[in-house]
């Protein structure tokens, strides 16, 4: 099933495969809910899949000047209303990551289990923030050499030539979002608040999925978030930067089975 929904005045474009218990796979930055496509082709059969383009990226719309990450968490909110679905797992990649802790914090009685996929619950250092201000001032002048540059340094080297075609591809797949769609989520990005309280104080499992090699969020980092929930699954990937998906997709894919067979039985 593929439809939009009506969010604020503007279109929100989703996909629902499947029948059960529902998991909903939310993309990263520069990216789109095609990221998930091999994913949701195993995981339907067992489950309902949702994927969704987050406000700004693949067919949805830019909403605003800034997508924070609670506004980009209520459009998810509606998807999940229009297909009348009451619990889920939420599972975000990177910036979907951010999406998903927002999404629990807004309306934790959905949530039945969180995975932060190359993602984290810490806010932006104030190193990190300028860096994306300055990010912003590269893609105002040169949308498309930033992306050509950004795209392959979230591989681990020893990858970028064995993920050249995969590469190529998601280069083409960031070009389609627009110059608004990516300065508003920077600036997203950039606002956002930290929740390490929500890992502390929730009672629901959380899944924690890092690479060594991993240029944006150092694994280390992911290690000392893990252990605070009281229930956490780990794991981290030798070899594999930012990208898991697709740099160990069979891994990946095991162990975000596994962990919905946990917490839905």
């Amino acid at each position: 099933m593929n439809r939009t929904v009506n969010f604020k005045g503007k279109q929100i474009y989703f996909e629902s495969r499947g029948q059960g218990n529902a998991v909903v796979l939310l993309h990263g930055f520069l990216e789109s809910l095609q990221i998930w496509n091999c994913f949701s082709d195993e995981l339907y059969k067992d489950y309902q899949v949702v994927t969704v383009d987050l406000p700004g990226h693949g067919q949805s719309d830019v909403l605003e000047e800034v997508h924070p990450m609670e506004l980009m968490a209520e459009s998810v909110k509606m998807v999940l209303h229009e297909l009348k679905i009451n619990e889920c797992v939420v599972i975000g990649h990177s910036m979907g990551g951010y999406v998903a802790l927002a999404f629990a914090r807004l309306f934790p009685k959905l949530v039945k289990g969180l995975g932060l996929f190359h993602s984290q619950a810490a806010a932006d250092s104030a190193e990190t923030k300028e860096n994306r201000r300055r990010t912003v001032n590269i893609v105002k002048l040169n949308r498309g050499g930033f992306i050509s540059e950004f795209i392959p340094d979230l591989f681990a080297k020893a990858n970028v030539l064995k993920f050249q075609n995969e590469i190529e591809q998601l280069k083409n797949l960031a070009l389609k979002t627009s110059k608004e769609g990516v300065i508003a989520a920077i600036e997203g990005m950039k606002q956002r608040s930290g929740n390490f309280d929500l890992l502390i104080n929730s009672n629901m499992p959380f899944l924690f999925i890092a690479g060594k090699e991993d240029s944006r969020i150092p694994v280390q980092n992911i290690m000392a978030q893990a252990i605070l929930p009281q229930h956490s699954q780990v794991l981290i990937l030798a070899n594999v930067g930012h990208m898991g998906f697709l740099e160990a997709k069979n891994e990946t894919l095991k162990m975000i089975r596994g962990f919905l067979m946990q917490v839905y039985g």
